[in-house]
Protein backbone atom coordinates (compact mmCIF):
# COMPACT_ATOMS: atom_id res chain seq x y z
CA UNK A 1 0.00 0.00 0.00
CA UNK A 2 1.34 3.43 -0.95
CA UNK A 3 1.96 5.80 1.92
CA UNK A 4 -0.06 9.03 1.74
CA UNK A 5 1.49 12.41 1.18
CA UNK A 6 2.48 14.30 4.28
CA UNK A 7 3.58 17.66 5.61
CA UNK A 8 6.81 17.98 7.56
CA UNK A 9 8.20 21.02 9.36
CA UNK A 10 11.92 21.58 9.67
CA UNK A 11 13.20 23.88 12.44
CA UNK A 12 15.66 26.51 11.23
CA UNK A 13 18.17 28.58 13.14
CA UNK A 14 18.82 31.24 10.52
CA UNK A 15 22.15 33.02 10.60
CA UNK A 16 20.90 35.28 7.79
CA UNK A 17 17.96 36.57 9.85
CA UNK A 18 19.69 36.73 13.21
CA UNK A 19 19.84 40.24 14.65
CA UNK A 20 17.55 41.75 12.02
CA UNK A 21 16.53 45.35 12.56
CA UNK A 22 12.84 44.62 13.14
CA UNK A 23 13.47 42.04 15.85
CA UNK A 24 11.67 39.35 13.86
CA UNK A 25 12.54 35.78 14.88
CA UNK A 26 15.53 34.06 13.33
CA UNK A 27 14.20 30.72 14.51
CA UNK A 28 11.73 29.62 11.86
CA UNK A 29 10.09 26.53 10.43
CA UNK A 30 10.20 25.33 6.84
CA UNK A 31 7.01 23.57 5.77
CA UNK A 32 7.61 20.77 3.26
CA UNK A 33 5.12 18.71 1.24
CA UNK A 34 6.23 15.16 0.44
CA UNK A 35 4.20 13.33 -2.24
CA UNK A 36 2.44 10.00 -1.79
CA UNK A 37 4.81 7.06 -2.06
CA UNK A 38 7.86 9.01 -0.93
CA UNK A 39 8.75 6.39 1.72
CA UNK A 40 8.34 3.27 -0.45
CA UNK A 41 10.51 4.36 -3.35
CA UNK A 42 13.73 4.79 -1.43
CA UNK A 43 15.88 5.31 -4.52
CA UNK A 44 13.62 7.80 -6.23
CA UNK A 45 14.53 11.47 -6.32
CA UNK A 46 12.12 14.32 -6.92
CA UNK A 47 12.05 17.82 -8.38
CA UNK A 48 11.45 20.65 -5.90
CA UNK A 49 9.29 23.74 -6.15
CA UNK A 50 9.61 26.62 -3.67
CA UNK A 51 6.28 28.39 -3.14
CA UNK A 52 6.56 31.98 -1.89
CA UNK A 53 3.68 33.52 0.08
CA UNK A 54 2.16 36.90 -0.70
CA UNK A 55 2.39 39.99 1.49
CA UNK A 56 0.41 39.56 4.69
CA UNK A 57 0.38 35.75 4.43
CA UNK A 58 2.46 33.12 6.17
CA UNK A 59 3.50 29.73 4.85
CA UNK A 60 1.00 28.13 7.23
CA UNK A 61 -1.85 29.76 5.32
CA UNK A 62 -1.35 27.32 2.44
CA UNK A 63 -1.83 24.23 4.58
CA UNK A 64 -4.68 25.51 6.77
CA UNK A 65 -8.26 24.34 6.37
CA UNK A 66 -10.25 26.57 4.07
CA UNK A 67 -14.00 26.53 3.76
CA UNK A 68 -15.05 26.01 0.13
CA UNK A 69 -11.53 25.35 -1.10
CA UNK A 70 -8.81 22.73 -1.04
CA UNK A 71 -5.71 23.12 1.05
CA UNK A 72 -2.47 23.18 -0.89
CA UNK A 73 -1.63 19.55 0.07
CA UNK A 74 -5.08 18.43 -1.11
CA UNK A 75 -4.61 20.29 -4.38
CA UNK A 76 -1.16 18.80 -4.96
CA UNK A 77 -2.45 15.31 -4.12
CA UNK A 78 -5.22 15.65 -6.70
CA UNK A 79 -2.98 17.07 -9.43
CA UNK A 80 -0.53 14.19 -8.95
CA UNK A 81 -3.18 11.47 -8.50
CA UNK A 82 -5.03 12.46 -11.67
CA UNK A 83 -1.84 12.56 -13.73
CA UNK A 84 -1.90 16.30 -14.34
CA UNK A 85 1.67 16.58 -13.07
CA UNK A 86 4.45 14.29 -11.79
CA UNK A 87 5.19 13.92 -8.06
CA UNK A 88 7.07 16.85 -6.58
CA UNK A 89 8.45 18.09 -3.26
CA UNK A 90 7.10 21.55 -2.39
CA UNK A 91 8.88 23.80 0.13
CA UNK A 92 7.06 26.73 1.74
CA UNK A 93 9.48 29.27 3.27
CA UNK A 94 8.24 31.10 6.36
CA UNK A 95 9.18 34.74 5.81
CA UNK A 96 6.67 36.78 7.83
CA UNK A 97 7.97 40.09 9.15
CA UNK A 98 6.68 42.92 11.31
CA UNK A 99 5.80 44.65 8.03
CA UNK A 100 3.98 41.61 6.62
CA UNK A 101 6.76 40.64 4.23
CA UNK A 102 10.10 41.60 2.72
CA UNK A 103 9.74 41.11 -1.05
CA UNK A 104 12.25 38.27 -0.42
CA UNK A 105 15.15 40.73 -0.76
CA UNK A 106 18.16 41.47 1.42
CA UNK A 107 17.45 44.85 3.00
CA UNK A 108 17.19 46.55 6.38
CA UNK A 109 14.10 44.39 6.95
CA UNK A 110 16.40 41.38 7.07
CA UNK A 111 18.46 39.21 4.75
CA UNK A 112 15.56 37.26 3.27
CA UNK A 113 17.25 36.57 -0.07
CA UNK A 114 20.25 35.07 1.73
CA UNK A 115 17.87 33.12 3.96
CA UNK A 116 16.10 31.61 0.94
CA UNK A 117 19.04 31.00 -1.37
CA UNK A 118 21.84 30.34 1.11
CA UNK A 119 19.98 28.43 3.83
CA UNK A 120 16.64 26.97 2.73
CA UNK A 121 17.66 25.61 -0.66
CA UNK A 122 20.65 23.67 0.76
CA UNK A 123 18.54 22.50 3.72
CA UNK A 124 15.92 20.92 1.46
CA UNK A 125 18.56 19.22 -0.68
CA UNK A 126 20.40 17.83 2.34
CA UNK A 127 17.24 16.60 4.10
CA UNK A 128 15.18 15.09 1.28
CA UNK A 129 15.72 12.99 -1.83
CA UNK A 130 15.68 15.87 -4.27
CA UNK A 131 17.16 16.13 -7.71
CA UNK A 132 19.69 18.67 -6.41
CA UNK A 133 20.31 20.84 -9.46
CA UNK A 134 18.80 23.99 -10.91
CA UNK A 135 17.32 21.98 -13.79
CA UNK A 136 14.98 20.32 -11.30
CA UNK A 137 14.36 23.22 -8.90
CA UNK A 138 11.65 25.80 -9.49
CA UNK A 139 10.18 28.82 -7.76
CA UNK A 140 6.57 30.00 -7.82
CA UNK A 141 4.53 32.65 -6.05
CA UNK A 142 1.56 34.99 -6.08
CA UNK A 143 1.58 38.78 -5.64
CA UNK A 144 4.66 39.64 -3.51
CA UNK A 145 5.55 35.96 -3.77
CA UNK A 146 5.31 36.20 -7.55
CA UNK A 147 7.62 39.21 -7.40
CA UNK A 148 10.10 37.27 -5.29
CA UNK A 149 9.95 34.29 -7.64
CA UNK A 150 10.60 36.44 -10.70
CA UNK A 151 13.44 38.42 -9.13
CA UNK A 152 15.21 35.31 -7.83
CA UNK A 153 14.90 33.59 -11.20
CA UNK A 154 16.56 36.64 -12.80
CA UNK A 155 19.24 36.96 -10.13
CA UNK A 156 19.91 33.27 -9.40
CA UNK A 157 19.64 31.23 -12.61
CA UNK A 158 22.27 28.93 -11.11
CA UNK A 159 19.73 27.97 -8.42
CA UNK A 160 16.37 27.86 -10.23
CA UNK A 161 15.46 26.36 -13.59
CA UNK A 162 11.77 27.27 -13.83
CA UNK A 163 9.69 30.17 -12.57
CA UNK A 164 6.00 30.93 -12.09
CA UNK A 165 4.86 34.49 -11.39
CA UNK A 166 1.17 34.83 -10.55
CA UNK A 167 0.03 38.47 -10.45
CA UNK A 168 3.48 39.54 -9.32
CA UNK A 169 4.18 43.07 -8.13
CA UNK A 170 5.44 45.22 -11.02
CA UNK A 171 5.00 48.55 -12.82
CA UNK A 172 5.27 50.86 -9.82
CA UNK A 173 3.43 53.70 -11.57
CA UNK A 174 0.18 51.77 -11.12
CA UNK A 175 0.90 49.54 -8.13
CA UNK A 176 2.96 51.80 -5.85
CA UNK A 177 1.97 55.39 -6.59
CA UNK A 178 -1.65 55.00 -5.39
CA UNK A 179 -0.32 53.97 -1.98
CA UNK A 180 2.30 56.71 -1.97
CA UNK A 181 -0.35 59.32 -2.73
CA UNK A 182 -2.16 58.42 0.51
CA UNK A 183 0.90 57.76 2.64
CA UNK A 184 1.49 61.26 4.01
CA UNK A 185 -2.11 61.51 5.26
CA UNK A 186 -2.00 58.06 6.82
CA UNK A 187 1.30 58.72 8.55
CA UNK A 188 0.13 62.10 9.83
CA UNK A 189 -2.85 60.39 11.44
CA UNK A 190 -0.54 58.01 13.30
CA UNK A 191 1.95 60.72 14.30
CA UNK A 192 4.84 59.94 11.94
CA UNK A 193 6.55 56.94 10.36
CA UNK A 194 8.49 55.91 13.47
CA UNK A 195 5.33 56.20 15.56
CA UNK A 196 3.36 54.13 13.06
CA UNK A 197 5.99 51.38 13.09
CA UNK A 198 6.01 51.34 16.90
CA UNK A 199 2.21 51.13 17.04
CA UNK A 200 1.77 48.34 14.47
CA UNK A 201 0.75 45.63 16.98
CA UNK A 202 -1.82 47.84 18.74
CA UNK A 203 -3.43 49.65 15.80
CA UNK A 204 -7.09 48.70 15.46
CA UNK A 205 -8.87 48.15 13.24
CA UNK A 206 -6.29 46.87 10.80
CA UNK A 207 -8.35 47.94 7.81
CA UNK A 208 -7.52 49.02 4.30
CA UNK A 209 -5.63 52.18 5.29
CA UNK A 210 -3.43 50.21 7.69
CA UNK A 211 -2.56 47.58 5.08
CA UNK A 212 -1.85 50.20 2.44
CA UNK A 213 0.46 52.08 4.83
CA UNK A 214 2.31 49.01 6.05
CA UNK A 215 2.78 47.82 2.48
CA UNK A 216 4.29 51.20 1.59
CA UNK A 217 6.64 51.04 4.59
CA UNK A 218 7.67 47.51 3.62
CA UNK A 219 8.37 48.55 0.03
CA UNK A 220 10.28 51.62 1.21
CA UNK A 221 12.62 49.57 3.34
CA UNK A 222 13.02 46.91 0.62
CA UNK A 223 13.68 49.27 -2.31
CA UNK A 224 15.32 52.29 -0.62
CA UNK A 225 17.02 50.68 2.34
CA UNK A 226 19.40 52.86 4.33
CA UNK A 227 20.85 51.14 7.41
CA UNK A 228 22.24 54.45 8.69
CA UNK A 229 18.82 56.12 8.73
CA UNK A 230 16.88 56.03 12.01
CA UNK A 231 14.01 54.48 10.02
CA UNK A 232 16.19 52.01 8.12
CA UNK A 233 15.11 53.52 4.81
CA UNK A 234 14.76 56.78 2.93
CA UNK A 235 11.10 57.86 2.67
CA UNK A 236 9.94 58.05 -0.96
CA UNK A 237 7.86 61.18 -0.37
CA UNK A 238 8.25 64.54 1.29
CA UNK A 239 6.20 63.99 4.42
CA UNK A 240 5.16 67.64 4.55
CA UNK A 241 3.99 68.15 0.97
CA UNK A 242 3.34 64.52 0.04
CA UNK A 243 5.33 64.90 -3.18
CA UNK A 244 7.50 62.07 -4.49
CA UNK A 245 11.25 62.55 -3.96
CA UNK A 246 12.76 61.84 -7.42
CA UNK A 247 16.10 60.52 -6.15
CA UNK A 248 14.44 57.96 -3.89
CA UNK A 249 11.82 57.05 -6.46
CA UNK A 250 14.62 56.27 -8.93
CA UNK A 251 15.93 53.68 -6.46
CA UNK A 252 12.48 52.09 -6.29
CA UNK A 253 12.39 51.79 -10.07
CA UNK A 254 15.59 49.74 -10.04
CA UNK A 255 13.56 46.98 -8.35
CA UNK A 256 10.60 47.10 -10.77
CA UNK A 257 10.57 43.93 -12.92
CA UNK A 258 9.42 45.83 -16.00
CA UNK A 259 12.67 47.83 -15.70
CA UNK A 260 14.85 44.98 -14.46
CA UNK A 261 14.12 42.95 -17.59
CA UNK A 262 15.84 45.65 -19.66
CA UNK A 263 19.15 44.49 -18.22
CA UNK A 264 20.89 41.99 -20.54
CA UNK A 265 22.02 39.75 -17.67
CA UNK A 266 18.41 39.27 -16.52
CA UNK A 267 17.24 38.55 -20.05
CA UNK A 268 20.00 35.96 -20.31
CA UNK A 269 19.00 34.43 -16.98
CA UNK A 270 15.38 33.94 -17.99
CA UNK A 271 16.44 32.48 -21.33
CA UNK A 272 18.07 29.62 -19.41
CA UNK A 273 14.78 28.69 -17.69
CA UNK A 274 13.04 25.48 -18.69
CA UNK A 275 9.76 27.30 -18.18
CA UNK A 276 8.75 30.93 -17.55
CA UNK A 277 5.06 31.15 -16.61
CA UNK A 278 3.42 34.55 -16.12
CA UNK A 279 -0.27 34.97 -15.34
CA UNK A 280 -2.61 37.62 -13.97
CA UNK A 281 -6.30 38.28 -13.49
CA UNK A 282 -7.75 40.61 -16.10
CA UNK A 283 -9.61 42.50 -13.37
CA UNK A 284 -6.83 42.70 -10.79
CA UNK A 285 -7.72 45.23 -8.08
CA UNK A 286 -4.14 46.54 -8.04
CA UNK A 287 -3.98 46.83 -11.84
CA UNK A 288 -1.22 44.23 -11.97
CA UNK A 289 -2.50 43.15 -15.37
CA UNK A 290 -0.90 46.33 -16.77
CA UNK A 291 2.58 45.48 -15.52
CA UNK A 292 2.17 41.85 -16.53
CA UNK A 293 1.22 42.89 -20.06
CA UNK A 294 4.24 45.18 -20.25
CA UNK A 295 6.50 42.39 -19.01
CA UNK A 296 4.96 39.98 -21.53
CA UNK A 297 5.63 42.46 -24.33
CA UNK A 298 9.23 42.96 -23.24
CA UNK A 299 9.86 39.22 -22.91
CA UNK A 300 8.69 38.86 -26.51
CA UNK A 301 10.87 41.81 -27.53
CA UNK A 302 13.96 40.27 -25.93
CA UNK A 303 13.29 36.77 -27.23
CA UNK A 304 12.57 35.17 -23.85
CA UNK A 305 10.36 32.11 -24.35
CA UNK A 306 7.47 32.15 -21.90
CA UNK A 307 3.84 31.28 -21.29
CA UNK A 308 1.55 34.24 -20.62
CA UNK A 309 -2.06 33.87 -19.52
CA UNK A 310 -4.80 36.22 -18.38
CA UNK A 311 -7.96 34.91 -16.74
CA UNK A 312 -11.30 36.62 -16.00
CA UNK A 313 -10.85 37.29 -12.28
CA UNK A 314 -9.22 39.64 -9.79
CA UNK A 315 -6.27 39.47 -7.42
CA UNK A 316 -7.68 37.61 -4.43
CA UNK A 317 -9.00 34.08 -3.95
CA UNK A 318 -7.48 32.71 -7.13
CA UNK A 319 -5.94 29.59 -5.59
CA UNK A 320 -7.71 27.53 -8.25
CA UNK A 321 -5.19 28.87 -10.74
CA UNK A 322 -2.51 26.74 -9.10
CA UNK A 323 -4.19 23.97 -11.10
CA UNK A 324 -2.56 25.65 -14.10
CA UNK A 325 0.67 27.00 -12.63
CA UNK A 326 1.92 23.93 -10.76
CA UNK A 327 1.63 21.49 -13.71
CA UNK A 328 3.44 23.91 -16.03
CA UNK A 329 6.36 24.29 -13.62
CA UNK A 330 6.55 20.71 -12.35
CA UNK A 331 6.38 19.14 -15.81
CA UNK A 332 9.28 21.33 -16.92
CA UNK A 333 11.31 20.40 -13.82
CA UNK A 334 10.67 16.69 -14.41
CA UNK A 335 12.23 16.63 -17.89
Amino acid sequence: MTSPSRIETLPIESAALKGNRLGDPHQRELTVYLPAGYDEQAERRYPVCFLLSSHGRTSYYHISWNQWDETLPQRLDRLIRTGQMPPVIVALPEAWTRFGGSQYLDSAIGNYASYLIGELVPLVDSTYRTLPSREHRGILGHSSGGYGALVHAMQHPDVFGAIGCRAGDMYWEYTAIPGLSHFHQQIEKWGGIAEFIAKIPEIQPKGGAFWEAIHTVMQSMAYATNPTSPLGFDPPIDLETGAIIPEVWARWLEFDPVRMIDRPEYQAALKTMKSVFIEVGRFDEYQLQVGSRLLHRKLDQYGVAHIYEEFPDGHRDTHYRYDVAFPVIVKALSL
